[in-house]
């Protein structure tokens, strides 16, 4: 009788061990889901870009997802007229307007972003429309005030340049050269190394360098 009762005790203590095993784990495997990887907070080099419409300063909208689908490749160039560096870039040495010219029969498209918010330093579509005019641009600057578009690439500074074949893969994140104080004599431009590998169907050497400029002009918090 004795060892029928302690057989029935060792089923009950089997019972409540295994139905505290199956509590454990129904908390643990939600616990271990909420802990996967979060998608990254902005654009990675080697994934999807974010696709985006943006109107320009004449009130047309470019939409990325359009130029992709029409097997463009997308340079996008993110745009302060009023920072001493894009002048630099723009209305001493004519940098852009070069690169973008020496590239446009190959259908490539080039768009200016400016992330800048009302009241910002260059914001606004009359100091853009003037800045198109005055630094001779042919490309479209398109305005992103709400910073959105923006934030979502991690752009930094201006110039931040970025490019994205007909894929929709971000293949280069980074600075237009290695000189920012502008005094290279030799200097190496990111941007045109990674439009010629691009055009040849091989990888980019440097893919992600360290951009330099003015800080983008988001309203609120920046972007990180």
């Amino acid at each position: 009788m004795r060892m029928s009762k302690i057989r029935v005790s060792n089923v009950h203590r089997s019972a409540r061990i295994a139905v505290a095993l199956a509590s454990l784990f129904s908390i643990a495997i939600p616990g271990l889901a909420s802990a996967a990887p979060k998608p990254p907070a902005h654009a990675v080099v080697g994934q999807k870009a974010p696709d985006f419409a943006l109107k320009d300063t004449e009130g047309k909208e470019h939409r990325l997802s359009d130029y992709l689908a029409q097997g463009k490749t997308v340079v996008l160039e993110w745009f302060n007229p009023d920072c001493p560096f894009v002048r630099r870039h723009h209305e001493k040495e004519k940098t852009m307007q070069r690169l973008e010219a020496a590239h446009r029969e190959s259908g490539i498209v080039w768009l200016a972003i400016n992330s800048g918010a009302p009241g910002k330093q260059g914001a606004g579509l009359e100091r853009n429309k003037q800045a198109k005019s005055e630094y001779g641009i042919a490309y479209p600057i398109l305005l992103d005030e709400s910073g959105e578009v923006g934030r979502s690439y991690g752009a930094k500074t201006t110039p931040h340049m970025f490019v994205i074949p007909k894929d929709g893969i971000l293949v280069y994140a980074g600075g237009i050269d290695d000189d920012p104080r502008g005094s290279k004599p030799d200097r190496s431009n990111y941007l045109a190394l990674a439009l010629l590998s691009c055009a040849k169907g091989q990888p980019i050497a440097n893919s992600k360098t360290e951009p330099y400029g003015c800080s983008v002009k988001y309203g609120g918090a920046a972007a990180q």
